[in-house]
């Protein structure tokens, strides 16, 4: 098998203490430089305000509705969004829809859940 194939299927989705699901579709040291995953917010479920250290991340919505709170600033989403997440800012996104908010998260560098930083309580 050549080097830069990986084989599939990606691991399974989980549930995260961030309270959404994510299927990880890249995330392999393999390839360093990003990583890219599905996410899934639940109805009426807001995700924990978090930064990621030294990681741009970009959501791009795929269903859904909602409300993405970037460095204090709020906004609507909906499919074809992109909101642009620059390193280490705080941010959570709202599921303000009747149901799933489906959006693709690519990550630069890859994500690494040493980066990631929980704001909720702070």
């Amino acid at each position: 098998m050549p080097n830069w194939l990986m084989p599939g299927p990606p691991p399974p989705a989980f549930e995260t203490e961030e309270r959404c699901t994510i299927t990880e579709i890249l995330n392999d040291p393999a390839c360093p430089e990003a990583s890219l995953a599905l996410a899934e917010v639940a109805k009426g479920v807001t995700t924990r305000l978090h930064a990621v250290r030294g990681t741009v991340e970009v959501y791009v919505i795929l269903r859904g509705i909602g409300v993405a709170e970037v460095g204090g600033e709020r906004a609507a989403v909906r499919p074809g969004d992109r909101v642009v997440i620059l390193a280490d800012t705080p941010q959570r996104i709202t599921n303000a829809g009747a149901g799933v908010l489906a959006f693709h998260l690519l990550c630069a560098p890859r994500f690494r859940q040493a980066n990631y930083v929980d704001l909720e309580d702070q």
